[in-house]
């Protein structure tokens, strides 16, 4: 569907542009030759596509310790937990004192918790988000909070540049 929609964008690209420069003979030829151009193109560059959205293999354990460095899958799972900690944390500690709903707050814990507990997480990753939830969870400081999600980031900046 993709390729189609692509193919016909070039088509009609290549009409206009030839319709504006000689006429229709010339926007036919345009048109084609976009159109086929485009086709081409998706269908050589379509390997490097589906690779590219081919989740990586997760890395070996180095003696034991956990993960060397990180994969894009990975990498993008730290991001989300990162992402989903700090949203949490922003429910619990509101700019505005009825700025988040309880039933949200509690959707944004779920989402949290669920993300930090994927099973392709790197473990120094997987400890430091356990610890920022358990510094949100308390909802007592905000700066305690605040430390532990800036450590959580630090983590997640470390896997990455190990690799």
């Amino acid at each position: 569907m993709i390729t189609f929609v692509l193919v016909m964008c070039g088509v009609a690209g290549g009409a206009c542009l030839g319709l504006l420069l000689g006429g229709r003979v010339t926007g036919v030829l345009a048109a084609t030759a976009a159109g086929l151009g485009a086709g081409i193109g998706s269908f050589l560059s379509r390997r490097h596509v589906a690779a590219f959205l081919r989740p990586d293999p997760a890395p070996a354990p180095v003696s034991g310790v956990g993960v060397a460095g990180m994969g894009g899958y990975a990498e993008g799972i730290a991001d989300a937990v990162l992402v989903s900690v700090a949203v949490y944390q922003a429910a619990v500690f509101p700019v505005t004192a009825f700025g988040v709903s309880e039933e949200e707050r509690v959707a944004r814990r779920g989402v949290a918790y669920r993300v930090c507990a994927h099973e392709g997480l790197p473990q120094a990753v997987r400890v430091s988000a356990a610890a920022a939830l358990e510094a949100v969870d308390q909802g007592v400081d905000a700066e305690q909070a605040h430390a532990a999600v800036r450590a959580l980031s630090l983590a997640v900046y470390d896997q990455r540049a190990a690799r």
